[in-house]
């Protein structure tokens, strides 16, 4: 699909809660029928800026434009073209048929409405019949999820924002309101936005990734983020991989600025199934989450869980076939503190 027409353009936006700065993004684009995978850790900012996009929150500076024009919160020329989806579903306490209603009764607009519902509730793998006239708190978590998800299909948005619609859902119910997503933009142009730590899926399906850390955003597909709490007491900064007496940790270059946060690019990650006594001066147990070939260079993007930490290494599958690799395969990560730099 291609894809010219900037859907978003954020300018100089700062966020604050109280005297804490949680966002501070320079420039951003968006085009309008892409998918954008937003990446980071936890606190890093993510939902502050979804919330943003979805002109739920007005930043404390900045501007945020949408198809051309600069926007504010609740614009009646964006509160019907934009949704957000977040991890805790909201349901009004009433039935699936009129959960799913309440946005087109808003509008007025109930021709048909009997058959809408009927295909909003069938493009998230739920059966008319038995869940139509279901009430809200007879519902699964993951099924409540699917229902708020119909609520904003219906309405056929211009963009879809989704804030981790799937890591509290069952895995039935992941893979439908993953296909959902995906459906709306082949059938209408949806722009959507998603922010998930399910790397895998954002890898397979966006055209764009960005990953954000401590409020600042950058392209990704290339870095690791080596996220905060840093140990800076020792004769150079620390990043432990968990709280045990005996974690492992990761060496770090030293720093100028008390602010910032580590990256290491993924090609200066190497992989062995046993340490070596030189070379790197950090070398990390890790096993082995997921994989998944990478069509632009048909390389295998793997997802590397070592404690606490999430990496993406990216090799060859002559390598990984050498090595035996699978998901749950233990190995060690192996690079320099040099090649750490300091955002």
């Amino acid at each position: 699909m291609k894809m010219t027409r900037i859907s978003y353009k954020l300018n100089h936006i700062q966020h604050y809660y109280g005297d804490k700065k949680v966002l501070d993004i320079d420039s951003l684009k968006i085009l309008q029928g892409s998918i954008t995978g937003l990446t980071g850790p936890n606190g890093s900012g993510k939902s502050t800026l979804l919330k943003i996009m979805a002109f739920a929150l007005k930043p404390s500076t900045g501007e945020v434009w949408f198809n051309g024009r600069k926007e504010f919160v609740l614009s009646p020329r964006v509160r019907s073209r934009i949704t957000l989806l977040t991890q805790k579903p909201y349901l009004l306490k009433r039935s699936v048929f009129d959960n799913i209603a309440y946005g087109l009764k808003i509008r007025k607009d109930m021709d048909n409405l009997e058959n809408r519902i009927n295909d909003a509730l069938e493009s998230v793998g739920l059966a008319h019949k038995e869940f139509a006239q279901r009430q809200w708190h007879e519902l699964s978590g993951g099924e409540a999820q699917r229902v708020a998800m119909a609520a904003r299909l219906i309405l056929k948005p211009e963009v879809l924002i989704l804030d981790e619609p799937v890591a509290s859902v069952d895995a039935k119910s992941a893979g439908q309101i993953r296909k959902a997503s995906l459906a709306a933009r082949e059938e209408w142009g949806c722009t959507i936005i998603i922010a998930s730590h399910d790397l895998p899926w954002l890898y397979e399906c966006s055209d764009t990734r960005i990953s954000i850390a401590n409020g600042q955003i950058f392209s990704t597909g290339t870095e690791n983020i080596i996220p905060p709490p840093y140990d800076l007491g020792k004769d150079y900064p620390v990043k432990w991989l968990g709280k045990e007496e005996d974690a492992e940790h990761i060496r770090l270059p030293p720093r100028e600025k008390s602010d910032g946060f580590a990256v290491i690019q993924k090609e200066k990650v190497r992989i062995s199934l046993e340490k070596e006594k030189k070379n790197s001066d950090n070398q990390i147990t890790g096993e082995i989450t997921s994989m998944l070939i990478e069509k632009s260079c048909n390389h295998i993007m793997t997802t590397v869980h070592a404690g606490d930490l999430s990496l993406n290494i990216s090799f060859p599958p002559d390598q990984a076939e050498r090595l035996k690799l699978l998901p749950g395969k233990k190995i060690i990560l192996m690079f320099r503190s040099q090649d750490i730099e300091w955002r």
